[in-house]
């Protein structure tokens, strides 16, 4: 694998295990150096290590919008291994499921300040610490979900719709020495995703004209493209990584 993020230091958020994982896991592959965040300091131990350990991986246990380990995460990540060059906010949480009017207040209040505040958050302690002077790059995860009505997933939809806008408004912002992307995808056999295809698996992976369902690696891979020079005249862009689902009209 070309290592075309040689000497580069990521932090990736929500980090061990899934699509996070399998995030951190293609950058170091291609030659960085990364902090991975989770909230079970025991699961994310185990995550750093298998990435490599001391020299390679680095893991913050803490809540994603907690600012203090947002803070300490970063610093540390800079203290380590002596830079920030890199930011993937995967962190997203989807604790209800049904008709918006239906969700408590407080429900959706916490789906807002975990997928879309603390992606601000994170990015202004990264773009404060590194990346304003240094440069970078910056990779929102948001879903197929944020682009248009998602029944049952009112709050989360909407959540990672205005992750999507916060991209292309942060884009601006923050040119040209920092590049803001996102990615969205369509349903991944992760543990969060569970709920969408078990025990019919064949049945949902039959409307995607690939045939089949994500894989975290399909994810990875988008992501560290965007992360890498190769994508340095993008920025402010969401790519869909969907299988060509929604090309038949679905979500």
């Amino acid at each position: 694998m070309e290592r075309r993020l040689e000497g580069k230091v990521a932090l990736v958020t929500g980090a061990s295990r899934g699509i996070g994982y399998a995030v951190a896991e293609r950058l170091v592959a291609e030659g960085a150096r990364v902090c991975v965040t989770a909230r079970k300091p025991e699961p994310l131990a185990e995550a750093a290590a298998a990435l490599g350990g001391p020299e390679v991986a680095l893991g913050v246990a803490g809540k994603a919008d907690d600012p203090e380990h947002q803070a300490e995460a970063v610093q540390r990540t800079i203290s380590t291994f002596g830079s920030l060059d890199i930011l993937v906010n995967n962190t997203g949480i989807n604790p209800t499921f049904g008709p918006l009017l239906e969700t408590e207040t407080a429900a959706i209040r916490k789906v807002f300040e975990v997928n879309v505040f603390a992606a601000i958050a994170w990015v202004r302690h990264a773009h404060d610490a590194w990346l304003g002077k240094h440069g970078g790059a910056v990779v929102n995860m948001s879903s197929i979900a944020g682009l248009g009505s998602a029944p049952g997933l009112g709050a989360y939809a909407a959540s990672k719709a205005a992750l999507i806008h916060i991209t292309g408004q942060l884009a601006v912002e923050l040119a040209p020495n920092v590049r803001v992307n996102a990615v969205a995808p369509a349903v991944v056999k992760t543990q969060f995703a569970t709920a969408l295809y078990a025990g019919r698996e064949d049945e949902v992976a039959a409307g995607y004209p690939l045939g089949r369902l994500g894989s975290p690696a399909d994810v990875a891979g988008a992501v560290a493209f965007l992360a890498s020079d190769d994508a340095g005249w993008i920025t402010g862009q969401t790519l869909v990584i969907d299988g060509g689902i929604t090309l038949v009209g679905k979500l």
